[in-house]
């Protein structure tokens, strides 16, 4: 068993995508000759529920606690991750502070060592960062992209160690044939609510996709971080008895909520901090229930969605191509139900992990 350190900026059961894929990464190599270790934050104050969620995993996990001065959760971390990188013989370091840590790491200790990199992490505003963060990855033995956009974001590095294995995604039930019933379209989003998911966009079209569909609804699932902006966007466009908050859901709820909906929408944009989506794994959720969607040009989801097949790539800006593919995905349905479904086979975790077992053996 090979003895493996894995180091993740986010981790359950608190919400984000970094977390969710080193949940999956860990799982999938625990046992398949990997002994997984990971070391991680407590995100909430009260560590009780954290605490119980990490018993039931198969691995290890160790958390270091939040500090009100966050430069000394950061030493106990590098202190932490010094002590568990002793006995470990492979490194897999995922998020900003991760990759930095793992470059820290590969000075005083022979390990192999693997980056993992959604796409935030190389857009940070502040050029020092930035370069701290390409000085970090030429540390690297091998550097994982989730997706062929984030791979183009260090193209200039021109390192050829690179490696793109898509995110992943695991439904907790079984899945269920999607099938368009229903007279009133309905279209949801499921994610933090930030300027970067695009809920906003989605909203600002709600006007002319009301004239085509005047019960149409929106759905907005996920944290309401900035709620109150996009209820008062709704309520100056005249549009808000359209739009439904659900707020942060269960899993099982969230899957309710996505079997309801006709059309998955994911509009979203980088932000003026570099906050960028690296590829996109709501969408293959909805599209394993026969949800097709539609997402934005230029960022990871170019990879999460097979233009046409599956869904439809829009400029995230503009209201007409919207209008254009929702009206296409409904007059054709049921193919696109079924191409979304199809699609969405090609990244379940069974099928992922095989390709970072493959990648790993090969160190």
């Amino acid at each position: 068993m090979t003895k493996t350190l894995i180091l993740t900026s986010e981790f359950p059961p608190q919400p984000g995508g970094i977390g969710n894929h080193a949940l999956n990464l860990a799982k999938g190599l625990q046992g398949n000759g990997y002994e997984v270790n990971l070391l991680c934050d407590y995100r909430s104050k009260n560590t009780i529920y954290e605490n119980e969620y990490d018993k039931n995993l198969p691995f290890k996990v160790t958390r270091i606690p939040r500090k009100d001065l966050a430069f000394l959760s950061y030493i106990a971390r590098v202190k932490a991750a010094v002590t568990l990188a002793k006995n470990s013989e492979l490194i897999i370091c995922s998020g900003k502070f991760s990759l930095w840590l793992g470059a820290f790491l590969s000075l005083f200790f022979n390990r192999k060592f693997v980056a993992v990199i959604h796409g935030s992490e190389l857009k940070l505003p502040n050029i020092f960062l930035r370069k701290l963060t390409e000085l970090s990855l030429k540390r690297f033995e091998k550097i994982v992209a989730v997706s062929n956009y984030t791979k183009s974001l260090i193209a200039h590095l021109k390192l050829d160690n690179i490696v793109v294995i898509p995110n992943g995604f695991e439904l907790k039930l079984p899945t269920i044939l999607h099938s368009n019933t229903k007279p009133v379209p309905v279209l949801i989003t499921v994610g933090n609510v930030t300027k970067r998911k695009g809920q906003h966009n989605v909203i600002n079209a709600m006007p002319l996709l009301l004239k085509k569909y005047p019960d149409l609804k929106y759905h907005i699932v996920g944290i309401p971080t900035e709620k109150r902006k996009l209820e008062k966007l709704a309520l100056n466009l005249k549009v808000e008895d359209s739009v439904v908050f659900f707020g942060k859901v269960t899993e099982m709820e969230k899957i309710e909520l996505l079997q309801e909906a006709d059309v998955f929408l994911m509009l979203s944009e980088t932000t003026k901090t570099g906050d960028a989506e690296g590829f996109g794994i709501a969408i293959l959720e909805a599209n394993a229930l026969g949800v097709p969607a539609i997402g934005s040009l230029g960022c990871g989801i170019e990879d999460a969605i097979n233009n046409e097949i599956s869904g439809k790539l829009i400029n995230n800006k503009n209201i007409n191509q919207l209008a254009d593919a929702l009206e296409e995905i409904l007059n054709n349905y049921d193919l696109y139900s079924k191409g979304a479904k199809s699609w969405s086979q090609n990244y379940t975790w069974d099928k992922v992990i095989k390709q970072y077992l493959k990648i790993l053996k090969e160190l």
